[in-house]
């Protein structure tokens, strides 16, 4: 089980049932729901069981969530990352203060060196906050991703964080 992970805006928690509604609630909205699909059921306890979850908790509310997965192959060894935040805590700092976070402890506590993330390559106030915690673009993944209506694709920017 993860461990709560504290940041300077930010606190982490391992995602829980209690926890369901109001991320919910934030993935549903306007500005959170135009860069993710349509919620899947069971979300966030059921749908994706390999992924490492935390809620993140900003002056005293839930902020959003934050999920990791790993790549356990020793020859390709590495950790992506994937994040959501309330439109109510936009540009105060929290996005970056969590994936900092769980960076420090991909890197620290579990041994990654390389962590990536794919933003869709029009979401340019989130590339903006992954370029100001470290991550660099690698290359534009063309039309990789399945629109939130499912009728079309869109573009993907690849961008990675390399330890050291």
């Amino acid at each position: 089980m993860a461990v709560p992970l504290t940041g300077s805006r930010v606190r982490l928690t391992p995602v829980v049932e209690a926890d369901a509604p109001a991320l919910r609630a934030i993935r549903a909205t306007a500005a959170v729901a135009a860069w993710w699909d349509a919620l899947e059921p069971g979300f966030p306890m059921d749908d994706e069981p390999e992924a490492t979850r935390f809620t993140i908790h900003h002056e005293g509310e839930i902020a959003g969530m934050i999920q990791f997965g790993e790549e356990n192959e020793p020859k390709y060894r590495s950790a992506s990352i994937d994040i959501f935040v309330a439109p109510s805590h936009h540009r105060r700092g929290v996005a970056s203060d969590a994936i900092a976070l769980v960076i420090e402890h991909l890197i620290a506590e579990r041994g990654h060196h390389r962590i990536t993330i794919d933003p869709a390559a029009a979401n340019t106030a989130a590339i903006d906050c992954y370029v100001k915690v470290g991550f660099r673009p690698v290359g534009v993944m063309r039309r990789a991703e399945r629109d939130g209506d499912g009728q079309g694709w869109h573009d993907q920017l690849l961008m990675e964080l390399v330890a050291g």
